[in-house]
């Protein structure tokens, strides 16, 4: 059941109903329709409350809560006709930033973690007619979160995914990983609820033809594989082939489209299916289209801005920054062909030192990998962008690593680098993160920060001693649409196009380059970009504006993609 819709909101700037929880006349989750004696006084109403719509952010809907940071409350009616049929499971996309769930006044749980899937079982919570269903939206972060306070994008707070109430038998299908390994279909699937033990478990590939059986063991889990049929069509962006999938346990089934395909890196390149790929992509925040940006995404607003990247820009991938996207944007990704790289909010300078904070990394890279892991697109997973050279954040990552590949061995893992040595000339990618990761990446911004002019960065040299795969994971200048300069002042798209013409011509000659995903598709906003002659709380290195308008260094990108592109195609 799809509980998408209107819902009522209470803003609470002082967190009154969770510091003052024990007293009924502020406990806002409690939801009291009114007062049940004359005497009653409460200091809330949701009846009397304005609506928002949901899955959706508060930002943008509310004007007067454009850059609030903080928490709202959110009550929606859900009807029970009868007594549940076995479990009822409720399941949030994403809540931003921390999410305090009730139903009828009582507490169902919390989640930490603003851009991952969670859920309940609420069956002993629900009755038989009208239930209140009341979520804490709290959007603040502070020092020990993933990410921290200090972020350069704008924290947009709310109930952002869909929410739905699933009702599943008693015992159910909890999680499946259905994938190619070695020349097999090999799938791991995992149940969960009251009789685990002995189940038989059946995967189906009607388009192949091709049924895996076999039974759960005491944990409810079974790993079950076949050989691949010759027939199978492997998935690329050139070819997207996607198959139906469906698993059965007991009395649960689940359908699913996925596709099959192997990575690997060797002797310096990324193998997509056991050949050579050059990732000619771009960077994207999880901002729609518009001079009002919602971090509602739906299968056409993932759609309006993948198909740009794959249509216009000609490219085969997208680097999906700095936070788990909505699962709409990657199941658009394995429909339209193009390769994702999936990223956690490990950003900057969080408390690496802190085990709750790693924990709370685990927690979100565990949630976004089990999530996502049937999805062909994803390349690559990210454990972390532009974070400091020490001992205590290698060892913290060190444990993120480590858990990717526990998770899913198939698939590449990276981060963003942004620490490179200079001798000689050279920039020396000398990180000890890049000993640890599948692919080297570098954030580079030469000739927009740090004072180098444009027409010295296409000499720049850069060394990769690692001999892994090396990419630019970031590389920009901004510019405001329409403000052309032929003297090439910063902030003119003159002068990105200069910038992104000196940029590729120095990532032309980096060693063992194997692509590129630029900052960004789209201007994005963001509180620290407070120039208010170009910014106006907008980072600019956007290639189109918000609205979607084109600026003149889209051209230049997409010329150098369909170049190496036509490269590829005569070797």
């Amino acid at each position: 059941t799809d509980l998408s819709g209107h819902w009522h909101y209470i803003v609470d700037p002082l967190k009154t109903g969770i510091v003052r929880a024990d007293s009924t006349r502020y406990s806002v989750f409690r939801d009291k329709p009114g007062p049940e004696r004359p005497v009653d006084f409460f200091e809330y109403n949701f009846d009397a409350a304005p609506r928002m719509s949901i899955p959706g952010d508060w930002n943008g809907q509310d004007l007067s809560l454009t850059w609030y940071d903080g928490l709202v409350w959110f009550r929606r009616h859900v009807d029970l006709d009868g007594p549940p049929d076995g479990r009822l499971l409720l399941h949030f996309g994403a809540v931003n930033y921390k999410a305090h769930v009730y139903i009828n006044g009582e507490k169902v749980g919390e989640h930490e973690g603003g851009f991952t899937p969670f859920a309940f079982d609420v069956t002993d919570l629900l009755k038989v007619g009208r239930n209140s269903l009341v979520v804490g939206a709290d959007s603040e972060h502070v020092n020990q979160s993933v990410p921290t306070p200090v972020v350069d994008w704008k924290n947009f707070g709310g109930i952002t995914r869909p929410v739905h109430l699933v009702r599943v038998p008693d015992t159910y299908i909890h999680d499946y990983f259905v994938r190619l390994d070695s020349g097999r279909i090999v799938a791991d699937v995992s149940l969960d609820g009251e009789r685990v033990n002995g189940q038989k478990v059946r995967v189906e590939i009607p388009g192949l033809d091709l049924v895996l059986e076999g039974k759960s063991d005491l944990s409810g889990e079974v790993a079950i594989e076949a050989a691949a049929p010759q027939e199978l069509a492997l998935w690329s962006p050139e070819s997207p082939t996607l198959y139906d999938v469906i698993v059965k346990a007991g009395d649960d089934n689940v359908a699913d489209r996925i596709g099959f395909r192997t990575l690997a890196v060797r002797d310096g390149k990324i193998l997509l299916n056991g050949e050579p790929v050059f990732l000619r992509g771009i960077s994207l925040h999880e901002e729609t289209l518009g001079a009002i940006p919602s971090r509602a995404i739906n299968s056409t607003r993932a759609r309006a801005l993948l198909s740009i990247v794959k249509n216009d820009l000609n490219g085969n991938f997208v680097r999906l920054a700095h936070y788990p996207h909505a699962e709409t944007m990657t199941r658009a990704a394995d429909e339209m062909g193009l390769l994702v790289w999936s990223e956690i909010p490990v950003y900057w300078d969080i408390d690496f030192s802190n085990q709750d904070t790693l924990a709370l990394a685990k927690q979100m890279q565990h949630e976004n990998i089990l999530r996502d892991r049937n999805r062909a697109s994803i390349a690559m997973w990210s454990v972390a962008n532009e974070t400091p050279q020490t001992d205590v954040r290698l060892a913290f990552l060190k444990e993120l690593i480590d858990d990717a590949r526990r998770l899913d061995g198939s698939r590449l893992v990276t981060a963003a680098l942004h620490n490179v040595r200079s001798e000689g000339g050279a920039r020396i990618v000398d990180d000890p993160l890049g000993q640890l990761i599948d692919v080297v990446a570098v954030n580079t911004y030469q000739g927009w920060y740090g004072g180098m002019s444009l027409d010295r960065v296409p000499s720049v040299e850069w060394q990769n001693p690692t001999g892994k795969p090396f990419m630019f994971s970031e590389f920009g200048a901004g510019a405001l649409y329409g403000f052309r300069d032929p003297e090439k002042e910063k902030f003119s798209e003159d002068f990105q196009v200069a910038y992104y013409e000196a940029t590729i011509e120095m990532a032309k000659k980096a060693p063992d380059f194997a692509g590129a995903s630029p900052w960004i598709l789209k201007d994005f906003l963001s509180p620290r970009r407070m120039n208010w002659r170009y910014q106006e709380y907008w980072n600019r290195k956007g290639l189109i504006s918000p609205e979607g308008h084109k600026k003149a260094a889209f051209y230049v990108l997409r010329d150098w993609y369909d170049e190496i592109e036509l490269q590829g195609a005569k070797k």
